[in-house]
């Protein structure tokens, strides 16, 4: 696994690839000592926004769902083990968004990683990853993706393909971008590797995403419309570019203007598989 780190600066990126469950009962491994304490102040802070983003989970997406597939444990311990195997530190309470493509889950969450006591979840959704045994489609690679302020991201036209599919969904929707990512060939028997352009965006959604939960996409990460303009409005991972804004113009524009973002904004999205053992 790997941190998705984009070494020069893109503003329309190429896109080449847009592009066993969890056990209730599995223990997390935490990365700090759980004896650590922040001050009771920041705490409380801390958990108040943690309550004003379920609500507004709770009321933005329908599709959150309350009973999905695998405990709170399974979640916080699969990315705890991610990071743990990256140079990728929790030094600060922020939120990270965690994937999981086994294919029998296909759905992601919203948690609060703290350097301190326990990692909480804050809601999901339903996804879909990368798709094998289909020509061109790759699957998404595993790992920890960092957003940062280096790459720009950028929003959907709306327009539609030869096929009458809008692939990033209506205008306006966000496209978050994780850069070039080295990814598997899902189509070929040795699984050789090639780059992808690694993202997460909405879909159509007149005809795509009655399809999420399944692998489906072409390496990418697709997610419904309402969390998609969940993690745009409460800037989720826009930690980078919250703080660049004020000086770069391209990020500003990127930025919402009605937005309400979350003093726990974070910059890591984890890729996690299930169906594989954790290392």
């Amino acid at each position: 696994m790997r941190v998705g780190l984009l070494l020069a600066l893109v503003m329309f990126p190429l896109i080449s690839g847009c592009a066993g469950t969890d056990s209730a009962q599995s223990a997390p491994i935490l990365l700090q000592s759980a004896t650590t304490r922040a001050p009771l102040s920041l705490r409380l802070d801390t958990q108040q926004e943690v309550m004003r983003l379920r609500e507004a989970l709770l009321r933005d997406v329908p599709q959150h769902g309350t009973v999905m597939t695998g405990g709170d444990l399974g979640w916080i311990g699969r990315a705890q083990a991610a990071i743990a195997a990256t140079a990728f530190r929790i030094d600060r309470p922020q939120l990270l968004v965690v994937i999981d493509r086994n294919p029998v889950v296909q759905e992601m969450r919203i948690l609060l990683a703290v350097p301190y006591g326990e990692w909480q979840v804050i809601g999901g959704t339903k996804v879909s990853t990368g798709q094998a045994g289909r020509r061109g489609y790759f699957i998404t690679p595993v790992g920890v993706f960092l957003h940062t302020a280096e790459i720009i991201d950028y929003r959907a036209l709306g327009t539609f393909n030869e096929n009458h599919i809008r692939g990033l969904g209506v205008k306006g929707m966000r496209v978050w971008d994780f850069g070039w990512q080295t990814a598997e060939q899902g189509w070929r028997a040795d699984r050789d590797e090639a780059d992808i352009r690694l993202q997460m965006h909405a879909t159509d959604p007149d005809y795509l995403e009655q399809r999420l939960g399944r692998p489906a996409s072409k390496g990418c990460v697709r997610i419904p419309a309402t969390m998609n303009r969940f993690l745009d409005r409460h800037g989720v991972l826009d930690a980078d570019y919250e703080r660049d804004a004020p000086n770069d113009p391209r990020l500003a524009s990127v930025l919402l203007a009605d937005r309400d973002p979350t003093p726990l904004a974070g910059d890591a999205m984890i890729v996690v598989d299930s169906a594989q053992p954790v290392q």
